[in-house]
């Protein structure tokens, strides 16, 4: 008996893969490898650092060697974004996403975690570390320009906000579930066990995307007419119909599935219909391999808009990702681990606000009730407004609950404000969306290299002292000034109509 789904990248035999894909469209397939994909590669950032302490302790690493090993990966992933993109424009997000998270599950088994014989307790070959955690980067730097080309490529603009936020909110997921589990892995098994554990997890990710992800209609580097079900509805693009689906498969004793699979298909579309007002509104070209426009791009205000957006949501994350231990520390008399639970609160509240605002701002356009502009402005002002409040107010609390409270509105108030900038350039380039985002994210990448480090600077030149002294005002006043600013310039420059075609 032959085949009775056909879908380009996915071959299914039986009628149960084919109920599955009526009922679960392909474009929704595709959002929830990515959101699993960016949940992975958040998992394997914060285990390195969770693992590379705990090998520091063992070994005796000195600070500085520590400091060259955990920036190294940021100065990769820098590298690697704006060829990210050029690579998933040419070649296509979905083969590029598959050879870049091969390269680094194999890099995390090649991570050296011991002293050579020979050494005198400087810890795993430091030069070797750095290459690794430098190719790393670079690997994971082509991932996210990947992510948003598929997505670009796949989602009609009804869902392009909520299958941003929902893809993307897998970093913030990650990130939590590696800080509630991992350190738990590294006490009783050893900091090794993180390295083989998201290898595995590369691994097994990869698997799942070569068999379920497809190129969207039209090849790995077309943009396709979005029908009135989406990009790969409940039809799936490759089964016209379900009739057509069961006569793949032969005759005989169909009837009874060939109507469940009609009825199926009819809840499918009233699911997955656009708004008539989108319909005729959405229309790239089919062309392959358009040539970037790379000077009007890096000459666009709105694209800058867009970046300095994107500088300041990472300036924030950062920050606090990598200061609020010692805020703990040095200003709270107490530790992470005392904290318990509450150490991953602020990223499993992004997670939760992340959708929030995808699904707001969906809500928003398709009921006509803003613009596209006008919505990605609102939200962008909302949520980085509310996070200037919650960062300038984290020194003046003097507490733990505090400061818990305080970044988890600061991280939720930012995931909201991804539902403007960070959709945005889904918006103004939906054929180059990869290659915005990846000029974007390059800022973004350093911005996390320059609020870390001026963090540090702040401090050692304003110490006074124990107790919450200014320098922690100003560390915190930092990127609350940034975002009132960086909102301020989009509502400025940002725009919801489309500038290149």
């Amino acid at each position: 008996m032959g085949s009775i789904v056909n879908i380009p990248g996915i071959t299914s035999s039986g009628s149960t893969a084919a109920l599955f894909h009526l009922i679960l469209p392909q474009r929704y397939v595709i959002v929830l490898l990515t959101l699993v994909c960016s949940a992975v590669c958040y998992i394997e950032r914060v285990g390195f650092s969770i693992a590379y302490t705990a090998i520091a302790i063992r070994e005796g690493v000195d600070q500085a060697t520590k400091g060259w090993v955990m920036s190294a990966f940021y100065y990769g992933y820098a590298s690697s974004q704006v060829p990210g993109s050029w690579a998933s424009q040419k070649y296509g997000g979905r083969r590029v996403l598959t050879y870049s998270f091969v390269a680094w599950s194999v890099l995390c088994v090649l991570t050296p975690t011991e002293s050579p014989p020979d050494s005198t307790g400087s810890g795993p070959n430091t030069v070797t570390l750095v290459v690794i955690r430098l190719l790393v980067g670079i690997a994971q730097g082509f991932i996210f320009p990947a992510i948003h080309t598929v997505l670009a490529q796949w989602t009609p603009p009804h869902e392009k906000s909520r299958a941003v936020s929902l893809s993307m909110s897998g970093m913030y997921l990650g990130a939590g579930i590696a800080m509630q589990i991992l350190p738990g892995l590294v006490a009783s098994r050893g900091p090794e066990s993180v390295f083989q554990l998201v290898a595995a997890m590369g691994v097994a990710w990869t698997i799942l995307w070569v068999k379920y992800a497809s190129d969207p209609p039209g090849g790995p580097t077309a943009f396709a007419h979005v029908p009135a079900g989406g990009v790969g509805g409940a039809s799936m693009g490759g089964i016209k119909s379900p009739s057509s689906a069961v006569s793949a498969s032969g005759s005989g004793g169909m009837g009874g599935r060939e109507e469940e699979l009609q009825r199926l298909k009819r809840l499918g579309e009233e699911f997955t219909s656009t708004p008539k007002h989108l319909k005729t509104s959405y229309k790239p070209s089919m062309a392959k391999d358009p040539p970037i426009p790379w000077v009007p791009i890096l000459m666009s205000a709105p694209v800058w808009a867009i970046v300095a957006n994107n500088f300041t949501f990472h300036y924030a994350l950062y920050v606090l990702m990598n200061w609020l231990p010692t805020y703990f520390h040095q200003a709270l008399n107490t530790s992470l681990h005392n904290v318990g639970s509450g150490k991953a609160m602020p990223y499993y509240i992004m997670t939760l606000f992340s959708n929030i605002g995808g699904v707001l701002a969906d809500h928003l356009i398709a009921k006509r009730y803003l613009t596209v502009g006008g919505t990605r402005k609102v939200l962008n002002t909302i949520g980085f407004f509310a996070s200037a409040v919650a960062l300038a107010l984290t020194p003046v609390l003097k507490s733990v609950n505090g400061a818990v409270l305080c970044s988890s509105l600061t991280l939720g108030a930012c995931a909201i404000a991804r539902a403007g900038f960070a959709v945005n350039h889904m918006d103004i380039a939906p054929r180059f969306a990869g290659v915005v985002m990846g000029v974007s994210n390059t800022a973004g990448t350093m911005a996390g290299v320059v609020g870390v480090a001026a963090s540090g600077l702040i401090l050692e030149a304003r110490r006074r002292g124990g107790g919450i002294d200014p320098g922690w005002w100003w560390v915190f006043f930092t990127p609350a000034s940034l975002c009132v600013v960086s909102a301020l310039i989009f509502d400025a420059f940002a725009t919801g109509e489309r500038v290149f075609e």
